[in-house]
């Protein structure tokens, strides 16, 4: 039997018979980020643009709010709101002492833009109806555009982007958004953002305050889940790194161990208790050690840094970096032979974990609700361990390395086949 051929399509004079429509049109070369101002939520972003291919041709908004006393107590609301209550709260006030502390500012050092007093009435935010529309009158030209946000205050962008251009784009949330799924193609999310419906949670939880707490039902088709977040390190990034810092980190004595401290959250909470028991347990490794590279956060408290200092700073095999440019968070990824990291982050163990070098966890036991889910998985997979102090730094161990950008990638371009799209680059 002869095989049946379709005839060619015609020139563009004649235009184009609807078989083959969208055959041009169903490519994704390009990404829009909607950030939320927090380089963790927007480093999630990027990683999965990255992970698509699509880096080359990405545009960031951002969706930020102010930070600061009566901000932080409506942190909840959404910015839209805030403005509106910004603009009352003027109009009663004027700029008069008491709004600026309502503000958090200090009376003699409140900013100024454009000559006049910034405030809330002064925050950027993404345009949805501008974005969808952009989506729509060049998709002939340029094909569907990919939505990809993360955070709390890019939920009603990206939502809204969905509804006005439907048609055009591809949205991505990442980051459960505690609200109706369905708003968005695909929702990336932790394995622990479902802690409410493990066993433990449900005890954690009482029973009259269940019906108000997300989600309240497993993870439908449109959902993918991860073990930790979402990055951009990956082998060619770590190839990148390890060239980059060779000079100063190869010639360093091994093992090398690099200690990574971030700071105490509301389901994580430390303080000094955790850098003394930090400072025991470094001290009774040190011996396996033949290098130890210490990095802080943004977030880690003086009080906690301080100790660490104090201990270590005059250590010849202690190096600790004090903030300055540049930052050697990659080459210590690239380079280092063991990790130890605090349990408050999990973007510094997802981003280590990728690397399948022996991850030491210290302050796990402080940790409750969905993070000491998020610790109990990886020390599942084999992926993490306690820092006790009675390791032997030079003795290795190894495990599949994570992989959720690649994986939750795989899973976009699956719902992308579907629609009938591809990804170009």
């Amino acid at each position: 039997m002869r095989s049946i051929r379709l005839p060619e399509p015609p020139g563009a004079t004649l235009g184009m018979p609807e078989i083959f429509e969208g055959g041009g049109y169903s490519v994704v070369r390009r990404a829009v980020v909607i950030g939320n101002g927090y380089s963790g939520a927007e480093n999630q972003c990027i990683g999965l643009v990255r992970a698509l291919g699509l880096s080359d041709n990405q545009t960031l908004y951002r969706v930020t709010r102010p930070r600061g006393r009566i901000n932080d107590w409506l942190r909840w609301l959404p910015v839209s709101f805030h403005k509106k209550l910004d603009y009352a709260i003027r109009r009663v006030f004027g700029e008069s002492r008491l709004f600026m502390l309502l503000q958090g500012k200090k009376v003699s050092s409140l900013p100024y833009q454009n000559g006049r007093m910034s405030g809330l009435s002064s925050v950027l935010e993404a345009d949805a109806k501008q974005i969808a529309a952009m989506a729509h009158e060049t998709f002939d030209k340029e094909g569907p555009l990919l939505v990809v946000a993360s955070g709390w205050d890019t939920i009603s962008i990206a939502s809204s982007i969905r509804r006005l251009a439907p048609q055009s784009v591809f949205v991505v949330q990442i980051q459960h958004p505690r609200t109706h799924l369905d708003r968005f193609d695909m929702v990336v999310t932790p394995q622990h953002d479902y802690y409410p419906l493990t066993p433990s949670g449900q005890q954690e939880i009482p029973k009259f305050l269940r019906r108000w707490i997300t989600p309240r039902e497993p993870p439908g088709s449109n959902v993918v889940l991860t073990v930790g977040a979402l990055h951009q390190v990956d082998s060619s990034t770590l190839r990148a790194a390890a060239l980059t810092w060779h000079n100063e980190l190869a010639p360093l004595p091994r093992p090398l161990l690099v200690i990574n401290i971030g700071g105490p959250t509301s389901h994580c909470r430390y303080g000094v208790d955790l850098a003394k028991q930090l400072v025991d347990a470094l001290h009774k490794v040190l011996p396996s050690c033949g290098s130890v590279r210490v990095s802080f956060s943004r977030r880690t408290p003086e009080k906690v840094s301080g100790i660490i200092l104090r201990q270590f700073r005059d250590h010849p095999k202690v190096y600790i970096w004090g903030g300055e440019d540049p930052n050697p968070h990659m080459g210590h990824l690239a380079w280092a032979d063991a990790f130890v990291i605090t349990a408050d982050s999990v973007s510094m163990l997802s981003e280590a974990c990728t690397t399948g070098k022996p991850v030491y966890v210290a302050g796990a036991e402080r940790c409750t609700w969905k993070f000491s889910a998020f610790h109990k998985s990886l020390r599942d997979r084999g992926m993490s361990r306690p820092f006790t102090g009675k390791e032997d730094i030079s003795e290795s161990w190894c495990y599949p390395p994570l992989n959720d950008a690649g994986e939750a990638a795989a899973r976009v371009r699956v719902a992308l086949a579907e629609r009938g799209w591809s990804l170009g680059r």
